[in-house]
């Protein structure tokens, strides 16, 4: 055991000593982020300067960065260099909950104490939501939703903070309270035309410009990009000594006039800010009147994490669970709100040169925790000694990377929303933040409904003589069918229904019904197909009510298909009753919609031709109700321009194809019964030359449940089908979900392709109502070919007319899925 505990000592000296380099480049980070970015946590104005909490936020920073520290290198964060630090983002948020709390409470003498207080409640209370919403969104692994977030909205309010960033270092560098800051000609004067204020924020910028310059011009790799920024802010006060020493120039005159910064009387002390923490003096109504500026804040938050950690991701080549990272940062933020500081994150750029110079252990991450913990002990008096310019400098590079991010970046890639970015930091910069978040959002929600409602919800419009059902019929029906399946229109919908886009449907089945599209192409059946269609509102569902009962005024069913009862969808239309209402029918196919409405106008012709013995009502395939409304009659075609049309198509395709052969097909015996059913109409057929055929036929009766044959099994013939019904099944590898279902009626053929090509079967095949087929075996078809070749050569002639028929429909209803 104790060999063991040495072993362990040495692995941890190991990486200690590796792990150096990485914790001096990230104190160095963390030095630089805590003097620009602590100076920035309270507002630059009384009381905030007496009271020297301006320099304390410093302390702030540092706190919140090693309640970080801690929580990620403990095990928290699946990154084990994992920097964290305080959310530079959410600093404009912090100043309007300062001015809020400071203008509520009043700025009078003897409320100094009350102002401070509240408003370190107030930053703390931001701590403690922010911890307490990424615990929620880790526990209930919702990490990818916020990743759902409009992209443009948060670069837009990115954008708005570069801005902020820019007026504070304007602020923070000729000694301007940023209270008094406004767009006006009194600001420029101040700026612009007094000579000692431009020469005190000309110089910070200037550096600030060079180094973006620089950075930008030179080629050089991306780790030396990197290490040049921490570099570069080291140079900056070690040349402003320089020059200090060699004019012998005094430091409390340079104080006096701007040049360096004057921390106040809190003597330096790390834990001045707690003093301020009287529970007494807090004001709650007002801290409770802030909550809009909280929530905003929290928005604002929780929308880093989600964007960082896969980012980092992708740069380390590592992979991490996102909903664990969030729970980290749920326990980091309420470490630092129960310590009385800001919310913190984990910072993608400090992390990734972390790990770029060694920091790839969590005893990296520890000893960085121990490092920040001395720059805190050392307090805030060495900021005393810090050029204004560095820090001015600092918030300049950070606010023009904001904003070129935000305009610059973006110019190309954000298109129609580039509007938006623009206008959200307009507002956020003359306004308020708030407000500019509110605005996002509503233009996000506002953008959203014009661009989708600008989209066709209609991804096509079919009519039923294009789009036929899978159902094999006799080649005569078919005919018929496509006649008669003008009067059914297929409307393909698209995306999510919702108000913006439901109008654009109930307007185009406004349009179908009308009076003059009616005389043209009467309307039987309207098949609506839900197939890609993923959600539909209340509004959307309330507007198939008023299409239904249009629809049922003018004698037209309305078919639903592509979705089930308990489908999103189908609980949406269930909710308004509409799938229960007359002439409502829904089907879970599309298939299963078109095959319906085939059979309903074949039941309306055969009951119309009782006569015709040949071509009666055959044994329909699906399910089997109501075919024809009850105000058209089916003994009065002339009631109906509807069944007009029907019996004309019928009298052209059905009556026409029969009554060459009729005498023959009724007193001829079987199998040239069926033999005539499927193939009289591809051409005229000799009776004397087909009669040899009976002999090499067998007739087969089969239950309903038989399989025929299975996929891929080798072929033993083909099938005619003399009554009942086959099911077909083809399956698509590698996706069996694609597959697709092949009625077979009397009248057709099963097997044809592989019988006749010799191949494995391409379907499998079983007897879903009790059939007669007649079947000709691969043995009795070569036996045919040798002894009857030219009665062989007239019927694989016929065989191929119709499989190519089905084939062509078949794969017609396959790329209708794609």
């Amino acid at each position: 055991m104790p060999s063991r505990v040495v072993q362990a000592l040495q692995h941890v000296a190991k990486d200690a000593l590796k792990s150096i380099p990485a914790v001096l480049l990230g104190l160095l980070l963390n030095v630089l982020d805590g003097v620009s970015y602590g100076i920035l946590i309270f507002p630059t104005a009384e009381p905030y300067i007496s009271l020297g909490l301006s320099s304390a936020g410093v302390s702030m920073f540092f706190v919140s960065c090693l309640a970080a520290q801690l929580v990620f290198s403990a095990g928290g964060s699946g990154f084990k260099g994992a920097n964290g630090s305080m959310m530079i983002e959410v600093v404009p948020f912090f100043h309007i909950l300062s001015s809020t709390i400071a203008s509520e409470i009043g700025l009078l003498p003897g409320n100094e104490r009350a102002i401070a207080a509240t408003t370190l409640a107030s930053y703390a209370l931001s701590s403690i939501l922010t911890g307490t919403t990424f615990l929620l969104l880790g526990s209930l692994k919702l990490g990818a939703i916020v990743g759902f977030f409009p992209r443009h909205i948060l670069v837009g309010c990115i954008g708005g903070i570069g801005v902020f960033l820019i007026v504070t270092g304007l602020c923070i560098s000729t000694g301007l309270e940023d209270t008094n800051f406004a767009y006006n000609m009194g600001t420029m004067r101040y700026l612009f035309f007094d000579t000692w204020n431009l020469m005190m924020w000309i110089v910070p910028f200037a550096l600030a410009a060079l180094l973006r310059i620089a950075t930008s011009t030179l080629k050089m790799s991306l780790r030396a990009e990197q290490l040049i920024f921490p570099g570069y802010f080291v140079m900056i006060p070690a040349i402003f000594y320089v020059v200090v020493l060699a004019a012998k120039l005094d430091l409390h005159s340079l104080r006096a006039d701007g040049w360096l910064f004057d921390v106040g009387g809190d003597e330096g002390k790390w834990y001045a800010f707690y003093e301020y923490f009287d529970f007494g003096k807090i004001h709650w109504k007002c801290l409770w009147s802030t909550m809009p500026t909280q929530l905003a804040l929290l928005f604002f938050n929780i929308l880093h994490p989600p964007l960082n950690v896969p980012a980092l991701a992708v740069s380390l080549d590592e992979d991490v669970d996102t909903n664990k990272e969030l729970t980290a940062h749920g326990f980091s933020n309420l470490f630092a709100g129960f310590l009385g500081t800001v919310p913190n994150y984990l910072v993608y750029v400090n992390t990734l040169l972390f790990y770029r110079v060694g920091g790839v252990t969590r005893v990296a991450g520890f000893m960085l925790a121990l490092a920040t913990v001395v720059l805190l002990l050392v307090g805030t008096q060495p900021i005393a000694y810090l050029p204004v310019m560095e820090v001015g400098a600092l918030i300049f590079v950070l606010g023009i990377d904001l904003v070129k991010e935000a305009l610059w970046d973006t110019r190309h890639r954000a298109s129609r929303r580039y509007i938006t970015i623009v206008s959200i930091m307009v507002c956020m910069t003359i306004w308020d933040f708030v407000i500019g978040v509110l605005f996002g959002i509503i233009a996000s929600c506002v953008f959203f409904v014009v661009q989708n409602s600008q989209r066709r919800s209609i991804r096509s419009m079919e009519w039923g003589d294009t789009a036929m059902s899978t159902v094999r019929r006799p080649n005569t029906q078919r005919n018929y069918l496509r006649e008669v399946s003008t009067q059914t229109i297929i409307l393909r919908l698209q995306g999510f229904l919702f108000f913006g886009t439901i109008n654009y449907v109930e307007d185009t089945i406004k349009q179908l019904s009308n009076t003059s599209s009616w005389q043209r192409n009467p309307l039987r059946f309207l098949v609506l197909d839900f197939s890609l269609v993923y959600g539909i509102d209340m509004s959307s569902a309330e507007a198939f009510v008023r299409i239904q009962r249009l629809l049922f005024s003018r004698g037209v069913t309305l078919v639903f298909c592509g979705f089930s009862g308990d489908s999103p969808v189908g609980r949406a239309l269930a909710g308004v009753e509409v799938l229960g209402a007359s002439g409502v029918e829904l089907f879970s196919t599309f298939n299963d919609a078109i095959e319906w409405t085939e059979n309903a106008y074949l039941r309306t012709w055969f009951k119309s031709q009782k006569d015709l013995t040949a071509f009666g009502e055959s044994l329909l395939p699906g399910r089997q109700d109501a075919a024809i409304r009850h105000d058209e009659p089916i003994n009065s075609f002339a009631a109906s321009p509807r069944l007009s049309h029907m019996h004309n198509a019928g009298g052209r395709t059905m009556l026409m194809d029969v009554a060459p052969h009729a005498e023959v097909v009724l007193t001829t015996e079987e199998p040239f019964n069926t033999i005539y059913k499927t193939f009289s109409s591809y051409e005229d057929l000799d009776v004397n030359k087909l009669r040899p055929l009976k002999g090499y036929l067998k007739r087969k009766s089969l239950p309903a449940g038989h399989v025929l044959f299975r996929q891929n099994d080798p072929s033993d013939g083909l099938y005619l089908v003399q009554s009942g019904i086959l099911r077909a099944t083809y399956e698509f590898a590698p996706d069996p979900a694609r597959s697709i279902v092949e009625s077979m009626v009397p009248g057709t053929l099963a097997g044809e392709l592989s019988a006749l090509s010799g191949l494995p079967r391409n379907a499998t095949v079983f007897v879903e109502q009790p059939a007669v087929v007649w079947w000709l075996s691969d043995a009795e078809l070569r036996r045919m070919e040798t002894q009857q070749p030219e009665m062989s050569r007239i019927f694989v002639r016929l065989v191929l007319k119709a499989a190519k028929i089905d084939t062509d429909i078949l794969l017609s209803a396959l790329a209708s899925r794609q």
